[in-house]
Formats: structure tokens, C-alpha cells, sequence
């Protein structure tokens, strides 16, 4: 039931912007989609963290899956679509969905790192 109350929190939190220190600002979307093996909770999210240009330096989303490196053992093996970006360049490392908490907690975690390695 929790996992279910945390799918609501987060379609709650969709189209919200959450300013952060230094002029730096968090984005959040989220919305239904249907339940698939990619995507088996049924909902499309993207939480960004945007420097104050509004370039995005931190992502989390299940948009896509990722392209495995193309190195052998990779070869034939699906990557999930969960994953989360540390800056535009980057294609996207997998990120294990647990549940929303869990995934904001560890969005919100990763943000405080990156404002503080800005303030050096």
C-alpha cells in the first residue's frame, strides 16, 4: 500500500519547481502511463536539478532506457529505464527503483551534493 500512496505523492508533485540556495531550482514531473516490463509501475517521472542558467545538471527518469557499453558481455542485454544523469553530456548510469520514497530521498541526497560541491 505504501508503494501506492508514494505513486500518488508524486503524480501530486508533477509541473512543481522547488527553488534551491544559489539560485539553482528542482523540476519534477510525473504522470500515468501504462503498466509495462519497462515501466512497471506505471508511471513516467523526470526530477531535475537546473543550475541557474537553466541548465540541467542532475536528472533522474525513466524516459529511456540506456545504451549498454559495447563491450561484449553487454551485448544482447537490456538496461533499465530508470537511470539517472549527473550532467548533459552524460547517457545515464541505471538507477534501482525501489519505490518513490526511496527515489526522492536519493534524488533530494544527490541534490544537496551537487549544491555543495557548487558553493567551492
Amino acid at each position: 500500500m505504501q508503494a501506492d500512496t508514494g505513486l500518488e505523492t508524486l503524480l501530486d508533485l508533477n509541473g512543481y519547481t522547488i527553488d534551491q540556495e544559489g539560485g539553482y531550482w528542482v523540476k519534477v514531473e510525473a504522470w500515468r502511463v501504462p503498466a509495462t516490463a519497462d515501466i512497471p509501475h506505471g508511471i513516467r517521472y523526470s526530477l531535475t536539478l537546473h543550475e541557474p542558467y537553466g541548465k540541467r545538471v542532475l536528472g533522474y527518469d525513466n524516459s529511456h532506457a540506456i545504451k549498454p557499453p559495447r563491450k561484449f558481455k553487454f551485448v544482447g542485454q537490456r538496461l533499465p529505464y530508470d537511470h539517472k544523469h549527473r550532467h548533459v553530456a552524460d547517457k545515464g548510469v541505471p538507477y534501482e527503483f525501489r519505490d518513490v520514497y526511496q527515489l526522492l530521498a536519493d534524488f533530494f541526497t544527490e541534490v544537496d551534493c551537487v549544491l555543495e560541491e557548487a558553493r567551492k
